[in-house]
């Protein structure tokens, strides 16, 4: 893109315009070379000093548990405060078609279409990690274009969605009622990486099914290595209903009061830092993986090595030690 429609694009970016950000977004989503240049660019436009930050919040469960609903409700709330809200819905890229359905809009009626609210769908790219490399980017431009939260609704995939922790400085792991022995792989996983664990579904005929999974959690937790970076040393655990609206306010609360006691005592920082450290460096591998499958001579190599392994003559870790 030429310098000077990049410079206009981020000063539309930079003054809330809508078209301009969407644009910006689809920029750094790409895969092109060109995209990665434009990238670049675009982000050297925003200096060091007066970048905008937002809170950023990241909601995890698994499929079905009612994570759309519950930003629905709390974006909702936000919205209605006033509070600019901004929604980035990962869903799953298919490895055989390379499309994403791109469906959340739908289960998140009562914000479409408000003027401090912006909901963006992206594919996950095929990221093993819920949560695209492209999303870092994208949360930065949802910052620089003003607004002051941002959601993250991930993939929830399972235990490999602990990436969504180093893009979000509070993590809301949504829980099911009465999930069973399916659920043991997120308590290992991603319950260490959770700062407030929400038993979603707290209504009806699963009310009680919903409190005795709120108490298996939290003997659960304390099982689990004590962390510093929350008050209680383990997260808390809420019981709500995002359909009906129960508890939404009280999650709320419980995001906000950590936001507060983390900035307090000092480990709002050190979080920001150590996540950017993450991005960086997997930046890095990522441009170095594409540099060698550019060159062609590696290239060829590779290939080469591959009908080797196929063909049985040589075994894959002998091959990639040679390689």
């Amino acid at each position: 893109m030429e310098p000077n429609k990049l410079e206009a694009l981020a000063e539309g970016l930079w003054s809330g315009d809508r078209r301009d950000l969407s644009r910006a977004v689809t920029i750094v989503e790409g895969t092109r070379q060109e995209d990665r240049e434009d990238t670049a660019a675009l982000f050297g436009r925003f200096g060091i000093r007066t970048r905008r930050e937002a809170l950023r919040i990241g909601i995890s469960g698994a499929p079905g548990v009612g994570k759309s609903t519950f930003i629905n409700r709390l974006g909702t709330t936000l919205a209605d405060e006033g509070i600019k809200v901004a929604v980035l819905a990962v869903d799953p890229t298919s490895e055989r078609t390379r499309g994403s359905i791109l469906g959340d809009k739908t289960r998140m009626a009562d914000l479409v279409g408000r003027k401090n609210v912006y909901i963006r769908p992206t594919p996950t790219g095929l990221s093993l990690g819920g949560v695209p490399e492209s999303a870092k980017d994208t949360v930065f431009l949802l910052e620089q274009a003003g607004f002051d939260i941002i959601i993250v609704e991930t993939t929830g995939v399972g235990q490999s969605e602990i990436s969504v922790a180093n893009l979000t400085d509070i993590f809301v792991l949504l829980i099911a009622p009465a999930g069973g022995d399916e659920l043991q792989g997120v308590k290992r996983g991603i319950l260490e990486f959770a700062d407030i664990v929400v038993i979603n579904k707290f209504d009806g005929d699963l009310k009680e099914a919903a409190s005795r999974t709120a108490a298996e959690y939290e003997s659960s937790m304390n099982l689990q290595p004590k962390r510093k970076e929350i008050p209680s040393a383990h997260p808390k655990t809420l019981l709500i209903s995002a359909i009906l609206d129960i508890g939404v306010d009280d999650a709320w609360r419980e995001i906000s009061d950590l936001v507060d006691w983390r900035k307090a005592h000092g480990y709002w920082v050190a979080k920001r830092q150590s996540q950017e450290r993450y991005w960086f460096r997997r930046g890095i591998r990522s441009a170095l993986a594409e540099m060698l499958e550019r060159n062609p001579t590696i290239s060829a190599m590779i290939g080469e090595m591959e009908d080797r392994v196929l063909n049985g003559v040589i075994d894959r870790h002998c091959a990639v030690d040679e390689l």
